[in-house]
């Protein structure tokens, strides 16, 4: 096999192990985070409530409580970054840096 072909392959894995590796920490962030926002409305509506009302409420005003979650979950999908493998893209741009000066040469 030739040496670009193994480099095109192995770039391809580091990609897929990358993302592979990313994307379930992302996601179980977004839930956990989730599911914190919403122990903590009950809570807080908790002071003012029962807790059985405060969960009663929280449940049955799933709007208000969408948009929380959602604008959590936003925030923690920026804070995760790009999902692109990053480490593939410069092994990529390496490649072509050096294929370039070769070129020149």
């Amino acid at each position: 096999m030739r040496t670009a072909e193994r480099k095109d392959r192995n770039q391809m894995r580091l990609a897929r192990a990358e993302m592979t590796r990313r994307g379930p920490a992302v996601q179980a962030s977004a839930h956990a985070e989730a599911s914190a926002l919403l122990v903590a409305v009950i809570a807080a509506l908790a002071l003012l409530l029962p807790v059985w009302a405060s969960a009663l409420v929280t449940v049955a005003a799933p709007g208000a409580v969408t948009a929380v979650m959602a604008a959590a979950g936003r925030k923690q999908v920026a804070e995760a970054g790009a999902p692109a493998p990053q480490q593939a893209i410069d092994s990529v741009k390496a490649d072509v840096a050096e294929i370039k000066e070769a070129l020149h040469r």
